[in-house]
């Protein structure tokens, strides 16, 4: 499906998988809607988009924890274009990595706020700008974390499970509508999103990668333009994306 034109709303875009998104998709020339707390940041990445061949760029601050923000980036979003072909829910994250015995309420409830009912609450807003029989797209950003759960990781392989099955359901209730829905689950990828499950301790970060060749968020998003540019006819359920060197989340090969 030819995507220039297309008006591509993406969540989480000021770095990451989002801001990277947001490049890979601006260079198909579409429209993009771009989202997300750090609006400063948010600016450079539309800048870069702008420059990479989008047809328009539109940014807003949007964080899906707030009904009332994503309510608001609904409506900001409804008069910047009368509706919206692609969803990509990809604004969540991880917080510690702490066992179940020595959580933190602060990191469990940030974890399921965006994670999980952000992507209830964007995915709400979002359904009434989509097209029907035109190829539409709901594509939420899960993780390998939704498949198999590691020590630590409780909370996080937790919504990133919900993740996967909400998409499920809603693959099932939005049968008949021609929108399609799928999830794209990356493995270990390079990004910020160690250093926020670390709490900024950028060493430990760096240990997680440690010998290995990680995705990029560039590879993720090639793999997002990917799905969504297949045929009206074609929807891709499920795509598990991991680096060569990850053959299980516990299984890297390391280079000395």
């Amino acid at each position: 499906m030819d995507l220039a034109g297309k008006v591509i709303l993406i969540t989480g875009a000021s770095s990451g998988f989002g801001a990277a998104a947001a490049l890979a998709f601006a260079r198909t020339r579409c429209h993009l809607l771009l989202g997300a707390r750090r609006v400063t940041r948010l600016n450079e990445v539309a800048t870069a988009a702008r420059e990479a061949g989008a047809a328009s760029v539109g940014i807003h601050v949007l964080d899906v924890a707030s009904t009332r923000s994503v309510d608001a980036y609904a409506a900001w979003a409804r008069d910047q274009h009368p509706s919206v072909d692609v969803l990509v829910n990809n604004a969540g994250g991880a917080h510690g990595l702490d066992p179940v015995a020595l959580g933190k309420d602060e990191d469990w409830e940030a974890m399921v706020q965006s994670n999980f009912l952000g992507l209830l609450r964007m995915t709400r807003a979002t359904l009434p700008m989509l097209p029907q029989h035109a190829g539409a797209w709901v594509l939420n950003i899960g993780s390998i974390a939704g498949h198999s759960a590691y020590e630590g990781g409780a909370a996080y392989c937790g919504v990133k499970a919900g993740e996967r099955l909400v998409t499920q359901a809603l693959r099932l209730e939005l049968n008949g509508t021609g929108i399609r829905v799928g999830t794209l689950d990356p493995g270990m990828a390079e990004s910020e999103f160690s250093l926020v499950r670390f709490k900024g301790d950028a060493a430990r970060a760096a240990k997680i990668y440690e010998g290995a060749r990680p995705l990029t968020p560039a590879d993720v998003a090639d793999a997002m333009v990917w799905m969504v540019s297949r045929p009206p006819h074609v929807c891709v359920d499920e795509l598990i994306l991991k680096p060569t060197d990850q053959a299980a989340f516990h299984k890297v090969y390391r280079r000395k």
